[in-house]
């Protein structure tokens, strides 16, 4: 059991934070587990023939599922508007030693792969060579589907913040992680691969995921830090309707248009205007009508998010695609061979 007491001055510092390399790193650890988890099934099923394009193996080997996870992956920022881009240039300066001892630690309990181990025998190239893999992997396995995952990041964090300013600073943790319980002002965690353990830092940071569920992980290796990153709300939902699942053109589609009904079939997970124009190649003026006249239609609803406006289509927008998704698939069905 690992327990962390929440002073004043540690409440006080309680910052969300961003990192799509922390992303990575959970995904691949995800992919290494060999059974995976019925929500992230459609992503699987999405990018599986494209990993065959990249030294996976090998890709795999930096982040493999266990008790220990690579530190310098799971780097973040308190500034929302960070990138990948921007996260792989700071480790590329990272000294390779450094980034060779956390490897060799990740894999502390096992034999280190081959494949691996000559990678990190260059401690010169190391942190140039681990950039380029991650950002390979990057490109063919999260970027198609960055806007969604990240629209689930900012919705998870609005819900906090809203929370802890109507219930409290303390109910954002309420229903943090099933491992966790808040008992008076002590953050309890259930770790039994842990060694008991209390820490009295001054500053918390949450850092939600969409790959990291539905595991805990927890960085305590600052005296005055205590991370925890955790699954988003939403997860569920966030693979939902991508295009390679989708109809490409059914019922739908005819009553309220393609457009209409691709938008829709995207906002399962909530999006800003700007994100669905990127997803479907269209201008924010044109998506903006578009979600005008669903949101007027009672086929979304919509909320502001700090500077933002984010839309998620309601339980009848659900329903009509759930009706029109069950007909072709009988019309499908009934066609001769």
């Amino acid at each position: 059991m690992i327990e962390f007491q929440l002073s004043v001055d540690a409440l006080g510092k309680t910052r969300f934070a961003y990192s799509p390399l922390a992303e990575v790193a959970s995904s691949l650890r995800l992919l290494g587990e060999g059974r995976h988890a019925y929500v992230m099934l459609p992503w699987l099923r999405d990018v599986r023939g494209r990993l065959r394009s990249l030294d996976f193996d090998l890709v795999q080997a930096l982040a493999p599922p266990g008790r220990w996870a690579p530190d310098f992956l799971f780097a973040w920022s308190y500034n929302p508007a960070i990138t990948l881009e921007q996260q792989l240039d700071a480790m590329s300066r990272l000294p390779g030693g450094q980034i060779r001892d956390d490897l060799r630690g990740t894999w502390q309990d096992r034999a280190v792969p081959p494949n691996l181990e000559r990678l990190l025998a260059d401690e010169e190239a190391l942190p140039g060579r681990v950039s380029d893999l991650i950002f390979d992997y990057w490109q063919v396995a999260i970027a198609p589907y960055w806007q969604r995952i990240r629209s689930v990041l900012d919705d998870d964090v609005a819900y906090r913040g809203a929370k802890a300013f109507t219930d409290g600073i303390f109910s954002m943790f309420a229903d943090l992680h099933p491992e966790i319980t808040l008992v008076d002002r002590v953050l309890k965690i259930d770790k039994p691969q842990h060694r008991d353990a209390s820490y009295q830092g001054t500053q918390i940071t949450l850092l939600p995921s969409v790959f990291v569920w539905p595991n805990l992980i927890i960085g305590h290796e600052a005296p005055d830090e205590f991370s925890l990153n955790y699954a988003a709300r939403g997860v569920g939902r966030v693979w939902e309707g991508l295009p390679s699942t989708a109809n490409a053109m059914g019922d739908l589609d005819s009553l309220i248009g393609r457009t209409r009904a691709a938008i829709l079939r995207r906002l399962d997970a909530p999006m800003t205007t700007t994100q669905v124009a990127r997803d479907l190649h269209q201008s924010p003026s044109t998506v903006s009508e578009h979600l005008t006249v669903l949101r007027g239609n009672g086929l979304l609803i919509s909320w502001r998010a700090g500077r933002g406006v984010l839309y998620r289509r309601t339980p009848l927008a659900s329903s009509l695609l759930a009706a029109s998704e069950a007909q072709a698939k009988s019309r499908q069905a009934s066609a001769p061979a």
